[in-house]
Order: structure tokens, then sequence, then C-alpha cells
């Protein structure tokens, strides 16, 4: 038994060995020939390692970390280098779905085909998603890599120096003789303490199916055997002869050797202990989670809205525990021919729009002006017509009043000192009178 495990590649190598395949590893740019630097090489040979022995990497979302671990001679792997993840896009939790920028989540294999000396983002390689878990699970996805200049849009970016020495590791195991490597990449680092803090995550059923590999390696130190069956991942299971392992099938009879059932159990019993202790401990809260396939619809429709060149939100939107969908005020459209003509169609959209507001404007504008023309004909006709009735009140008033009599004083005597003067007056003037006559002879 523990010999038929062994030729599947759980103990001894884990992964078949052949011939480099110079077809798809040749003609390298300059950057993917790059030597791994003297202080690795001189850790390598400390640790019982060669340049060109099996290679496997590990990645952690939450602390992010991406490390490589290499053979020993002795067949057990030891961590050779860890890097900090310079990007990784989206939520902790798996990919679901084409276009929800999620970082995938699971166990993944790399071949020669897949590495990329010419990436556009300075070295690569796809990390082989979908699986055959992901495609019995109808998840969708295409080109999620590890590549470097420091960008992601569902993938793990490194910067260029970085991915230059982890291309160096696979470059070097393939070159080796390796034909696959694995890569395990994980939401967390799955201890007791974080699985506890996650526990109530709707992730945390997918999460605990990861963990089964996450422990076999840690036992064993060797990457687990993959296969899956009734739609989930069953790890360093040998099915029973004539048997094999088919994804959406019911899983077949199979076997392990015993001492990796006791090794793995004894594991079991040590973390089941501290699990419980911290349930009771105060833990970090948890970070943010993708909310199931409804929240990976929704950003993938805004992904494919922000592909066509529309204006959407600067950053994906979120699902709340209540159901109601967070976005950031902010707009943009992306920088791309297609955004270009976007903006171009919905510039001219606006005009067209805006020069309709301003006819319907106008037109609006003159049937005002044209009822409030006819409002103040109409107020000045009843202004005219509430004035002749006024003047005519007015003349019938005035004929129908009674004619007023007016009544002359009789005059009143002078008073004495006026009579005398006039008499005094008279009497000079005839004196002056008779003088003349006498003058003249008259």
């Amino acid at each position: 038994m523990f010999a038929k495990l062994a030729r599947t590649g759980v103990l001894a190598a884990s992964i078949a060995i052949a011939g480099c395949n110079d077809s798809s590893m040749k003609d390298f740019a300059p950057e993917a020939n790059k030597p791994l630097p003297d202080k690795i090489l001189a850790d390598m040979k400390a640790k019982g390692m060669v340049r060109t022995s099996s290679v496997m990497a590990r990645i952690f979302k939450e602390e992010g970390k991406l490390e490589i671990w290499k053979a020993k001679t002795n067949g057990r792997y030891d961590m050779v280098a860890s890097y900090d993840i310079c990007k990784w896009s989206g939520k902790l939790g798996p990919k679901y779905t084409e276009g929800d920028r999620q970082a995938p989540e699971g166990f993944y294999t790399v071949r020669p085909s897949q590495m990329n000396p010419r990436s556009n983002y300075h070295l690569s390689f796809n990390i082989g998603f979908p699986n055959a878990y992901d495609r019995a699970n109808g998840r969708t996805g295409q080109n999620l890599m590890v590549h470097g200049a420091c960008s992601s849009s569902g993938c793990y970016s490194m910067t260029d120096v970085q991915i230059e020495q982890i291309y160096a590791f696979g470059r070097d195991a393939f070159q080796g003789g390796q034909t696959e490597f694995q890569v395990q990449a994980f939401p967390f680092r799955m201890t007791a303490a974080n699985m506890a803090r996650y526990r109530s995550d709707p992730n945390y059923e997918f999460w605990k199916m990861l963990k089964v590999g996450y422990d076999n390696f840690e036992v064993t130190k060797v990457p687990p055997k993959v296969d899956v069956c009734e739609k989930r991942y069953v790890f360093n299971q040998v099915a029973a002869d004539g048997q094999t392992f088919d994804p959406t099938g019911p899983c077949p009879a199979t076997t392990q050797p015993d001492s990796l059932k006791s090794a793995y159990n004894a594991y079991q019993s040590t973390y089941d202990a501290a699990f419980n202790s911290a349930l009771k401990a105060s833990v970090p809260p948890p970070k943010p989670t993708i909310a199931g396939i409804k929240e990976a619809g929704i950003v993938s429709d805004w992904s494919k809205r922000r592909a066509r060149g529309e204006r959407v939100p600067i950053d994906p939107p979120s699902l709340n525990n209540d159901g109601t969908v967070t976005e950031t005020a902010r707009m943009g459209r992306i920088d791309s021919p297609a955004g270009r003509k976007m903006a171009a169609l919905d510039a001219e959209k606006a005009a067209k729009q805006k020069a309709e507001e301003q006819r319907l404007a106008a037109i609006e504008a003159a049937k005002q002006a044209k009822e409030a023309a006819k409002a103040q004909a109409l107020a000045e006709k009843e202004a005219a017509r509430a004035q002749a009735v006024a003047a005519k009140e007015a003349a019938k008033a005035a004929k129908e009043a009674p004619v007023a009599t007016a009544t002359i004083a009789a005059p009143t005597a002078a008073p004495e000192a006026e009579t005398q003067a006039a008499s005094a007056d008279e009497s000079r003037v005839t004196k002056l009178k008779n003088k003349l006559l006498g003058m003249f002879g008259g």
C-alpha cells in the first residue's frame, strides 16, 4: 500500500518526473534566464537542496505571503524563500465566475507550457484555473496568473525582482526533470485561531475542505496528491484497483497508509484542542470575504460594464450582510479604446440631450411669454372696463345730486373815519376846480 501511494507521488516525489520539454522552454527573454541570487543558492545547499530539485508554492492571502518550498535530498520539502505579495485583488474567498476579480483559492498545477517569459507583466505563469474542482462546480475564469508589474485584476502580483526569482525556481525545477509543480492558495494560514475567527463565514465549509490538504502537507511536508470526486477535493487517497476519481461522480473506494492516518489523526487532535481554546480567546476581527456567487455576479456585471467603457464606480461594488449593495460615489471609466469610444458616444449623447433640453426650454419659455402677454392684455381690458364703470357711476351720482343756491350779503356801512376822509378829499377837489376856472375866466 505504501509503495502504491508513493508511486502516486505522495511521499517520494509527489510529481511525475520526465525529460525537459525544450519546445516550451526555449527562446526565453533575458529576464527569464537570470540565475537565483547567491544567497538563496547558499541557503538551499545548507538545507540539503540542489538548484534543480522539485519545487512548490504556497500563497496566503490575508498574510500577503507567497512561499517557495523545495525538495530536500530526503524527499521532504522545506521553505527556501518567502515574498510579500505586492497586490492581489478581491476579498478572501474563492473565485466563482469570470469578472468577479477574485484571486483563486485551491490546489493548482503549473506545467512548463504555462510559463510565460514574454508576459505583459514582466514574467508570469498561469496557475491553472479552473482546475477539476472549479469546473465540476461551474466556476469560470481564465488567465489567472502569478506575475510581475505589481498590478492585479484577479491575479497574484509581485514586483519584477520577486517574479524573476519565483520564475527561476520553476524554471530550474523543470530543467531538473519536474514536469509540474503545485500551487496551494489559501485565504489565510489555516491555524486553529484563524479557523475560529472565520467559523461563521459563508465560505467556512469550503475552507474546511482546503484545510484537509493544508494539514496533509503540514504532516508530511510533501505536496499532497489531489483528486476531485463528488465535486469536492480529496487528498492522499488511493482509489481501489480499476476505479478512478470522477470530479462530478461518486467517490470510489479508497485507502491510505496506516502511518499517514496515524500521523494525521494525531495532528487533528492537537488542532481540535487549540480550536476549542481559540473559541474563548480574544482574536482580531475577520477581514472582508466574498458573499458567495451572488456577490461574484454583482462584481462580474460591474467588470463587464467597465470593460465596455461605461462609466462605473471606481471600486467594485460590495454585497452587505443585509443584502444591500455598497458602491463608491466616485465614478470613472477605463482608459482603453473601448473606454474612449464609449466616452465619445456618451459625449455625443449628452450634447444631443442638452440640445433637446434647450429646445424644449425655448418652447416652454415662448409658451409662458405668450400666456403672460395674454394675461396682461386681459388685465388691461378688465382695468379699462372697471374705469368706465366708475366714470359712469360718478356721472350718474353728479346728475342726481341737488342744486346749491348762493346768498349774497348786503353791503355794510363804511366806518365813520373812511366817510370823513372821503368828504375832505371832495372839498379839496372842489376848491381846486374853482381856482382853475377863475384863472381862465370860467
